[in-house]
């Protein structure tokens, strides 16, 4: 007898062994024919898989949260089946999914073309509407090797052939195509509904640059059609407000080639920066930090007592002088340690907090670099606080509370929170890494909030709380981070003298509230379509004369507010007013100052606003109040 137990608590049993199809169509016809994979025990499977042991079995619909991911795991084979059958020639290599979709890469010698892609996709919805069974089987590796050659899949092959020899693999099977895959899978292709391609791209064979380089084609797979065409209007959106576009159209920045990967801040970008970085100096003052500055380029040999040498070498800028080599920070922690040992610490003094804008550089892949959101030179709110064990959960509490408060500030309101655990490759002891993780979940818990877990996904010296916030477009961007760590302390001599008077390690905790400075920015232009708060706007309002009769009186408007700390400019231009007014309102400044004769014998201004309201005329002094009041 096989009892299953349900997801309501309620139990089923049989004599014999059942699928998890069969279960579903013993709890009703409309679940059988909604069911896309199950759940036994946990671990995600098909429909098609055969339990015969007493398990707990929930059955994976279109309103399951894994439900995505199978569909567009699925819809990835779809692909490589409907890529076949048009250009047989072609190999198939891996095809995962992605945030929002999936891809798959292709081994061809002709690139694939636009009418390509339309193509590839008219025959993707061919294969759905055949309504092709999905079937999963299972292969010794060396068999699964001369199989996928036998098919002049060379590229398949290689991958089974970095498989260990006594595994035993699962091919997944829809009509005449034949895939390697983990699965699971939807039960048929008719499941397969909404879905579009999107680009095709260059990738290198695993990744390597000295490999050939592979096509990879991009698509999106969705629940139904209202998803997907949100998503594509979405997109449509998002290239609106590309920062890049808006980076030049507003005049704040540019990048070139000279540079790749670092940022030429104008004037007017340079303003956003400074109120930003003037914002979380605020936050370290106001939270007790001590601000620092670190050099930038530092002795290798630091970097191999911080295991950076040997677990972040490729993410380095190099370089050497006078027969010794160096590298150029790309993180500020190792400096902030060297200022916390000049000088003996008494555990009264704890906990420590420094605070530094620090410069970073990271030799990130040219094919990585992205506008602000992606580059080689950096700068973060970033800060280290040296603690006693006893004081992390009130410290990280504190931080969260910071961080919660700034991200208001700046407009964010959705933000979800996320702890990565230790990776594969890290620092320091099981023992340890059980502390850091034991103490970030403490301390959340403290805060009462929830939060996901990311397995394997901890910078290598310990792990991390990241904050994930949403934008005005529902994009969830990583900014903010709080990082437990007991093994850099170590390792580079910190220490204190304890309550008992001995010698001991203090904990170091690394935070950053909006992270790299760049990349912030070019959220926020993103987040707000350049149409940025009064506080955060580069120029806050421009003064405007309609007549070089009233040049004097503009002029001296706007120098009364520039005097009074605000960001305002003049334009005294021989031009009709309403090219001024248009010509700023593309600018997307949030207030225009016009003054006529009126204005200029009554000593007021004119004020409108980029949205086009005409808020009528006012006392300079009115107008300065709505500057300071909410924006």
């Amino acid at each position: 007898m096989i009892n299953i137990t349900l997801p309501d608590g309620s139990q089923r049993q049989f004599d014999n062994p059942v699928t998890v199809q069969d279960l579903a169509a013993s709890i009703g016809a409309g679940l059988a024919k909604a069911a896309l994979a199950g759940k036994v025990d946990g671990k995600l499977v098909d429909t098609g898989f055969l339990i015969d042991n007493d398990a707990n079995i929930a059955i994976v619909t279109e309103k399951s949260p894994e439900a995505l991911d199978i569909i567009r795991h699925s819809t990835a084979h779809l692909l490589a089946q409907a890529t076949q059958r048009l250009f047989p020639d072609t190999q198939v290599t891996i095809g995962p999914v992605i945030e929002n979709g999936f891809f798959y890469d292709f081994a061809r010698k002709t690139p694939f073309t636009p009418e390509d892609l339309e193509r590839i996709e008219i025959e993707m919805r061919k294969i759905a509407a055949e309504g092709l069974p999905v079937s999963r089987s299972v292969m010794q590796r060396d068999f699964a090797v001369k199989f996928f050659r036998d098919k002049k899949e060379e590229y398949k092959a290689q991958i089974i052939e970095s498989i260990p020899a006594n595994e035993e693999l699962s091919l997944y099977a829809q009509g005449d195509f034949v895939d390697l895959c983990r699965g699971p899978h939807v039960p048929n292709t008719n499941k397969l509904k909404a879905f579009k391609l999107m680009k095709v791209a260059g990738a290198y064979w695993r990744g390597n640059s000295d490999n050939e380089m592979l096509q990879r084609i991009y698509g999106t797979a969705w629940l139904n059609e209202k998803d997907l065409k949100q998503h594509l209007s979405n997109l449509e959106e998002a290239e609106k407000r590309d920062h890049r576009k808006l980076g030049k159209q507003l005049g704040l920045f540019h990048l070139q080639e000279e540079a790749p990967g670092l940022v030429f801040w104008h004037p007017k970008g340079w303003s956003i920066w400074q109120v930003v970085e003037q914002h979380m100096r605020q936050v370290y003052k106001d939270s007790g930090y001590q601000e620092v500055r670190c050099p930038q380029i530092l002795d290798k040999s630091l970097w191999e007592k911080t295991g950076h040498w040997e677990n972040y070498r490729e993410n380095m800028f190099l370089t050497s002088s006078e027969n010794r080599d160096y590298a150029i920070k790309p993180m500020n922690c190792p400096g902030h340690v060297q200022i916390y040992n000049h000088g003996l610490h008494s555990y009264r003094e704890l906990p420590i907090r420094y605070g530094e804008f620090g410069s970073c550089h990271r030799n990130e892949p040219s094919g990585a670099l992205h506008g602000l959101m992606r580059v080689r030179g950096f700068v973060q709110d970033d800060g280290h606080i040296f603690c006693t064990e006893d004081q992390i959960e009130s410290e990280v509490t504190a931080f969260h509370m910071q961080a919660m408060a700034v991200y208001t500030d700046f407009g964010f309101s959705d933000i979800a929170l996320k702890i990565a655990l230790r990776p594969d490759k890290r620092i320091g002891s099981d023992e340890i890494w059980d502390k850091s993780e034991g103490a970030l979940r403490s301390a959340l818990r403290a805060c009462g909030v929830q939060w996901q877990e990311l397995p394997g996904e901890g910078a290598f010296y310990g792990a991390k709380i990241e904050y994930h916030m949403k934008d005005s477009i529902g994009r969830a961007w990583q900014v903010g981070t709080m990082q437990v760590d007991f093994s850099m302390p170590g390792r580079l001599g910190a220490e204190y003298v304890g309550e008992d008077s001995a010698r001991h390690t203090p904990v170091m905790l690394h935070r950053a509230i909006v992270g790299s400075l760049e990349r912030f920015i070019g959220i926020l232009i993103e987040h707000y379509a350049g149409l940025f708060p009064v506080w955060l706007a580069p120029i806050q309002a421009v003064v405007m004369n309609i007549t070089d009769a009233q040049g004097d009186y503009a002029a001296s408007v706007a120098q009364t507010l520039v005097k009074q700390g605000f960001r305002v400019e003049q334009d005294l231009r021989n031009e009709k007013i309403g090219y001024k007014i248009r010509e700023h309102t593309l600018q997307k400044v949030p207030y225009l100052l016009v003054v006529g004769d009126r204005e200029k014998e009554n000593g007021l201004i004119a004020v409108r606003t980029r949205a086009g309201e005409d808020l009528g005329s006012m006392p300079l002094s009115d107008f300065v109040n709505r500057l300071r009041g909410p924006a």
